[in-house]
């Protein structure tokens, strides 16, 4: 049972990182910004619009302007910024103590 389980399962994966690349086409954006996580979760929302008769193809679902409150498309990240600690980072900068002073050695 166990090995059919397995299987199920990375076929299901599959399919999710099928429809996920077919979304990212759709919208013309790369796939990385694609959540599979919501596309999973917004599954249920197509199958409701497809039983009510409202959505027939799940890529047009999932990429229509209406449906992004769905999260589909992930939000960009800002850039990281390095943290500086030092407390007068423009002064100490081109030193070579920029966190430390070197304390001098016991004899």
């Amino acid at each position: 049972m166990l090995p059919l389980q397995i299987w199920a399962t990375w076929l299901f994966y599959a399919v999710l990182v099928d429809l996920g690349d077919a979304v990212a086409d759709e919208l013309a954006i790369p796939f990385e910004r694609i959540s599979l996580e919501m596309i999973y979760r917004g599954l249920y929302h197509f199958t409701i619009a497809h039983h009510q008769g409202k959505a027939t193809d799940p890529v047009k679902y999932f990429a229509a302007p209406e449906n992004c409150d769905l999260g589909i498309i992930k939000q960009e990240r800002k850039p990281n910024v390095k943290l500086i600690v030092a407390p007068f980072p423009e002064k100490q900068r081109g030193s070579d103590q920029f966190f430390f002073k070197n304390s001098p050695k016991a004899s």
